[in-house]
């Protein structure tokens, strides 16, 4: 069964409105996103959820379900991202953020980055004005007004690069994106990796926000008001290359371990932010200890936010965030001074 998973481009184009139309068969939005994602891996899956999809978008299951074909995974050297929700080549993310969680900062950086690795970055200018969008147009490459512009541009790059193009919500919900990546399959221009944004920040609200995605960033308010960037959801956050037969067995198992010291480290935080440390029992001050250090680690320094924050910016290739994650969770950093973990590199 780990070798299955959903055929997210054909639900995309089969079911542009994904949510009313789940809805209308009795399926919980969610439910079918965590399929998109792998969240909720295909072998979990009910039967008839999958049935049900494979009506909607009217074809077989066979088709549905991708089987024995791995998805290729962009690495950003961004621990955070490339830990727990690691961007699918040529796949379509979603930006799940209220205003001032840093999701414009991430994708300045991301641009920054993938620029020297050799990808055109293409923004489509919202329908509405938007002055704090300048920042990252200074990372793009083009900015184009219109859907067919857009595909103009994405043609003209996608005979020598791999592109990444970025959007706001109001153009998926006119339904433009789905035509421009119905163009473009067509068109059989390869890899187009797609980020979808909300500037309005009213995703937060909505169940499936985007459609199918095979990359979902959840950002999270409490990180934010801590300071604690970037301020991705480590635990809600989600892609389709953790599925087993995209992620090897090392990555998977530091990443569900990881998971689960946090998960159980907010809890305590709670806690301890109420009561203070003798508010929880000494048996848990260990798992407490960890995912401190691990919550710490997990921030880093961004380029284009040097000549604000004073510091370096710095990358983390993904052998070397796992290496230090396992040693963190190993216990090997459990007497390293909290301070010095925070926004640095590798360990």
């Amino acid at each position: 069964m780990e070798n299955l998973r959903l055929n997210v481009s054909l639900l995309r184009k089969k079911v542009p409105n994904l949510t009313s139309a789940a809805r209308s068969v009795g399926l919980r939005p969610a439910t079918v996103s965590n399929l998109c994602t792998g969240k909720i891996p295909i072998g979990r899956a009910e039967v008839r959820t999958l049935a049900a999809l494979a009506e909607l978008a009217q074809c077989s299951l066979d088709e549905l379900v991708i089987r024995g074909e791995s998805v290729e995974m962009i690495e950003t050297k961004i621990k955070t991202l490339d830990l727990f929700a690691p961007i699918v080549k040529g796949g379509t993310v979603g930006l799940i953020a209220r205003y001032g969680m840093g999701q414009l900062v991430i994708l300045a950086e991301l641009f920054h980055r993938l620029k020297k690795e050799g990808y055109a970055v293409i923004l489509l200018q919202p329908q509405d004005n938007h002055p704090e969008l300048d920042d990252i147009k200074d990372e793009t490459d083009v900015v184009v007004n219109s859907i067919d512009e857009a595909f103009e541009k994405i043609s003209d790059f996608g005979a020598t690069k791999d592109i990444i193009f970025t959007a706001d919500r109001s153009h998926v919900l006119t339904g433009e994106i789905y035509n421009l990546q119905e163009q473009i399959q067509n068109a059989n221009i390869q890899s187009v990796t797609t980020f979808l944004l909300d500037l309005k920040g009213e995703s937060v609200d909505d169940e499936l926000p985007y459609g199918p995605l095979e990359t979902l960033w959840q950002f999270d308010a409490d990180l934010a008001a801590r300071h604690k960037f970037p301020a991705v959801n480590p635990i809600y956050s989600t892609s389709s290359v953790l599925e087993g037969a995209s992620l090897d067995q090392k990555h998977l198992s530091i990443q569900q371990r990881a998971q689960k010291l946090l998960r159980r480290y907010r809890e305590l935080w709670s806690l301890v932010n109420v009561k203070g440390l003798n508010g929880i029992p000494a048996s848990e001050l260990q798992t407490y200890n960890r995912g401190e250090r691990l919550e710490a680690y997990l921030t880093q320094p961004f380029y284009v936010a040097e000549a604000f924050t004073g510091k370096k910016g710095e990358s983390v290739e993904l052998k070397d965030a796992l290496s230090d994650v396992q040693k963190i969770l190993d216990g090997e950093k459990d007497f390293e001074d909290l301070n010095s973990l925070n926004y640095i590199g590798s360990l």
